[in-house]
């Protein structure tokens, strides 16, 4: 059953009662008029975005393991497409192309469970992108169509495709539920340490509004709350050792802060800043979704070294094997 698991449960519970504590506190802000007019229509808006989102996001991985693969297909396939429009990649369509048929590939090898294929799509990736567009004849732009479209199959391929592939678990939805909610909760502990503390910026070049208190606190805050769930989640594996925990929490909200300042970065060299303006409030999907860029594969290889993903499931479902 989809909600079998406590955790899931409470991890779904917990995002609708933060819905409604967010609805309750934003009318009272309006009914008293405190806060700007700016501010209140800023804050509506982004709540009607989560209104939208959250569904979108959780109700696939609740679905089942075809709906969480194909809504993790979509959202590379989205990103790369705002990835392309920002940074101009789509006039290179042959790059473009490759790498859209990279990110189908490595979800297929997830839809199958065929890890061996799963795993060696990265590199075969890589050397088909710096390749396909040698016969075009045109080395001018080389290095960067390759070096665009190599890191676009990074990110957005290689690794959102680590969700993919955690839903061949047959206990998957616990820890991907607590894997997007960690890097939202990340985001909200940085952003409230952050202006309650303040103090020096982390890196005021890359992204202004960082501070390093904000970043010290979305490390404690996430890795607790990680640390804690993932007990409830693999109690009685290698991996529900206190150390363990800890550290699968520290590589959680490292990893998303890293993934946040690595788009902050494209977006900074590039002088724009979002990615898009799909989502009123957020910017762009990609600007939405960075934080699990590199969350999913690191802590997909962190907890596949104590207990694996779909061990105990048939391999090779369509390909046969």
């Amino acid at each position: 059953m989809a909600l079998a698991h406590p955790v899931t449960r409470g991890i779904l519970a917990a995002v609708i009662g933060v819905l409604l504590i967010a609805t309750l506190a934003i009318a009272a802000l309006s009914v008293t008029r405190r806060g700007s007019p700016m501010l209140r229509k800023e804050l509506w808006l982004r709540l009607a975005s989560w209104l939208v989102l959250l569904p979108l996001m959780l109700g696939p991985i609740v679905a089942g393991r075809v709906w969480t693969i194909g809504a993790v297909t979509l959202l590379g396939l989205v990103c790369l497409r705002e990835f392309d429009r920002a940074t101009g990649l789509f006039r290179e369509p042959v790059i473009t192309a490759t790498v859209a048929i990279g990110i189908l590939a490595v979800n297929f090898a997830a839809l199958d469970n065929w890890y061996g294929f799963f795993v060696a799509l990265w590199p075969l990736s890589a050397s088909v992108i710096a390749v396909v567009s040698i016969p075009l004849d045109r080395p001018t732009g080389y290095i960067q169509r390759v070096g665009l479209g190599v890191l676009a199959f990074m990110l957005f391929g290689a690794g959102l495709a680590h969700l993919s592939y955690m839903a061949n678990d047959a206990n998957y939805r616990p820890i991907v539920l607590l894997l997007i909610c960690a890097v939202a909760l990340n985001d909200v502990l940085a952003f409230t340490f952050g202006k309650l503390i303040g103090g020096p910026k982390m890196l005021p070049v890359t992204s202004p509004g960082k501070t390093i208190s904000g970043a010290l606190g979305a490390l404690c805050g996430t890795s607790l709350l990680v640390a804690g769930v993932t007990h409830w989640i693999y109690a009685g594996t290698t991996l529900d050792q206190p150390q363990w925990l800890i550290l699968l929490g520290l590589i959680v909200s490292a990893a998303g802060q890293l993934g946040d300042l690595t788009l902050s970065s494209i977006k900074r060299d590039l002088g724009i800043k979002d990615m898009g303006v799909t989502i009123p409030g957020h910017g762009g999907v990609l600007d939405r979704f960075n934080s699990l860029l590199l969350v999913a594969p690191a802590s997909f290889h962190f907890i596949q070294y104590f207990v694996g993903f779909g061990v105990d499931q048939p391999t090779r479902l369509i390909t046969g094997g």
